[in-house]
């Protein structure tokens, strides 16, 4: 994301009147398919997002998704970029609490009925060394643990809605139906995956290698979403240079079905806020 100061008054109330206009140079050396852009003159601001194949700056509007409305700037890209039927990869990085998960899945129910299935999956690495055979139970049970920051996000998007509203049912015939499903990625290895938005969450615990192979086998109408934190990497093997999600971001920056947005302010509480820049 880029703040790009001093551009013509004009071409920010074009934006706004027209929801577009032509690029012509405006983003200078900052031109990237698909980059976002905070574009100001004095007051007056635009949220934009270059489109490389129309060669056009888009305007970028804060709305509501499934409930969930963005709370910055970055969360509005985001919003975009998810919803974009253009684009069919996403990285969304950002610290603890930044919203990466969550806006994710309200995007992927808000588009519900243009895929068969969505998809949320996680990497289970155990944590603090203690292997997940070690731990009691059997495979549900071990499991459930490392899948329940997924439910949660789950739970606050159907919390938004009261029981008898539309979109609380829907989620809930999404559930019953196996059309949204909550697994450990290592469950779906496989798995065939057309038609599907698949969201795989901490994939900044993934290798490259692995990252290559789950888009590789990405088929007709999907779309892949990696959400992380590179500063926050769970095994010993990986650094925030080698992990996959900084791989992807690295190789794929500036291609058209690619999206990247980096979230930088934490919106989970202040407390949350405090622990990620002093801990």
């Amino acid at each position: 994301v880029k703040t790009i100061d001093e551009i013509d008054s004009d071409q920010i109330r074009q934006i706004f009147t027209n929801g577009h206009i032509e690029e012509a140079s405006i983003l200078g050396d900052h031109k990237v398919a698909n980059g976002y852009y905070i574009l100001k003159n004095g007051n007056s601001s635009s949220l934009a997002v270059y489109n490389s194949v129309l060669d056009q700056i888009e305007r970028v509007e804060k709305e509501f998704v499934y409930g969930i409305k963005p709370k910055n700037a970055e969360q509005a890209f985001a919003f975009n970029a998810l919803l974009n039927p253009e684009v069919k990869l996403v990285a969304l990085q950002g610290v603890a609490g930044t919203g990466k998960t969550l806006l994710a899945l309200a995007s992927a129910l808000s588009q519900h009925k243009k895929y068969h299935q969505i998809i949320l999956a996680r990497p289970i690495v155990p944590l603090s060394n203690k292997e997940i055979g070690f731990l009691p139970g059997d495979a549900s049970d071990k499991i459930g643990p490392y899948m329940e920051p997924l439910w949660d996000n789950l739970k606050f998007i159907k919390s938004q809605f009261g029981e008898n509203e539309k979109k609380h049912k829907a989620i809930l015939e999404l559930e019953e139906n196996g059309k949204i499903l909550i697994t450990p990625l290592a469950f779906i290895r496989g798995r065939s995956l057309s038609n599907i938005m698949f969201i795989i969450d901490e994939a900044q615990n993934l290798t490259p290698h692995e990252i290559k192979t789950i888009i590789t086998r990405a088929g007709d109408n999907t779309k892949i979403v990696f959400t992380g934190d590179v500063h926050q990497i769970d095994t010993p093997y990986l650094d925030e240079n080698s992990n996959g999600l900084a791989y992807l971001v690295d190789r794929l920056k500036g291609q058209p079905l690619f999206a990247h947005v980096k979230l930088e302010k934490g919106e989970r509480s202040e407390l949350a806020n405090l622990a990620n820049d002093l801990l």
